[in-house]
C-alpha cells in the first residue's frame, strides 16, 4: 500500500495550506497540508522532512514532529503530522504541486482534500 505524509505548520494561531493544482491526478483543485508518498525504505518521519524540504524550502527536525491523524484512503494511507517547528520561511518550492500557498486560521479554513486531516488540524487550532 502506498504512504503519504502530510504536513502542518503551525504560525501566530494558523496552519499552512497548499491549494493542488488542478491538473493533479489525486485531489485536484483542493486545499491540503503539504506532504507527499513515502518512498521504499524510507521512514514516515523521514519522509515528511524530505517533502517539506522539496515542496516548501524548509528543514524540519524530524524527532520534533507528532502525529495528528491517519486515514485510509483506499490506495493509500495517509499519515497528518504536526510540526511545531521548522527553520526557513515557506514558500512554494514545488509549483508543479502547488498554485497558491495560504496560511489559514480557524475562521478562514477550507475544506480540505481529507475530512479527517480537517478535523484534526480544527482541534490543534483549538477549534474542539
Amino acid at each position: 500500500m502506498i504512504e503519504v505524509v502530510v504536513g502542518a505548520l503551525l504560525r501566530e494561531g494558523r496552519v499552512l495550506l497548499g491549494h493542488r493544482r488542478p491538473d493533479k491526478h489525486a485531489f485536484p483543485d483542493t486545499w491540503d497540508l503539504p506532504g507527499g508518498v513515502v518512498e521504499p525504505g524510507e521512514s514516515l518521519r523521514a519522509a515528511l522532512a524530505r517533502e517539506l524540504r522539496e515542496e516548501l524550502d524548509v528543514s524540519v527536525d524530524a524527532t520534533t514532529v507528532t502525529l495528528l491523524c491517519r486515514a485510509d484512503l483506499g490506495t493509500a494511507q495517509l499519515s497528518a503530522w504536526l510540526v511545531p517547528d521548522w527553520v526557513g520561511e515557506a514558500r512554494n518550492a514545488a509549483p508543479e504541486e502547488h498554485d497558491d500557498l495560504r496560511w489559514c486560521g480557524l475562521d478562514d479554513l477550507p475544506p480540505l482534500a481529507h475530512p479527517d486531516v480537517r478535523a484534526a488540524v480544527v482541534r490543534v487550532l483549538g477549534g474542539g
